[in-house]
């Protein structure tokens, strides 16, 4: 024989093979549980929304290349493309370690740092190299390549309120 656990979801049913268990009270739970009035509006209070970064990491070992991704938590993500917790973007687990050579934020919600990832990627393949000067190594040629692109990008949009943050 089978129960209805409530009216609002009779599809949800209980088998009686267990007859210690049965269905909830609702009301009971709730009560149970101590949440203050004071806690739930201090969260509130202080729950800061999301602030997504662009960021652009450098590789250090042979071959010597750029990244650029997204994040809510630079320290984190880093921490991921390095291998030392899991996650991370399969391109970055040739060259590690990777060092973090330029943070921009300001994005107030995901599609506006998406956007603007997406437009910093897209002007860099597009952006013809410069030719290689022997005082140049290749790490500060590619920097300056994605510089060039990272430039055309905040003159393309409205970045104003965007901060610009190079490591290297």
């Amino acid at each position: 024989m089978m129960r209805l656990i409530s009216k609002t979801f009779p599809s949800v049913k209980l088998c009686d093979h267990n007859p210690s268990l049965k269905a909830p009270n609702f009301k009971e739970l709730k009560s149970s549980i101590p949440i203050s009035s004071s806690y739930s509006q201090e969260n509130s209070k202080t729950h800061k929304p999301k602030s997504w970064s662009v960021y652009l990491i450098l590789s250090t070992n042979e071959p010597i290349k750029t990244y650029v991704g997204i994040t809510t938590d630079i320290a984190r993500r880093l921490k991921q493309h390095n291998g030392e917790i899991r996650g991370g973007a399969k391109a970055s687990s040739a060259g590690r370690p990777w060092l973090c050579a330029c943070i921009i934020t300001g994005f107030t919600c995901l599609s506006q740092a998406s956007s603007f990832e997406s437009k910093w990627k897209i002007l860099s393949r597009k952006l013809p190299r410069r030719k290689k000067d022997e005082e140049i190594n290749q790490s500060d040629a590619l920097l300056q390549h994605r510089k060039r692109a990272l430039d055309k990008v905040q003159d393309s949009l409205k970045c104003s309120h965007l901060e610009t943050d190079w490591k290297l």
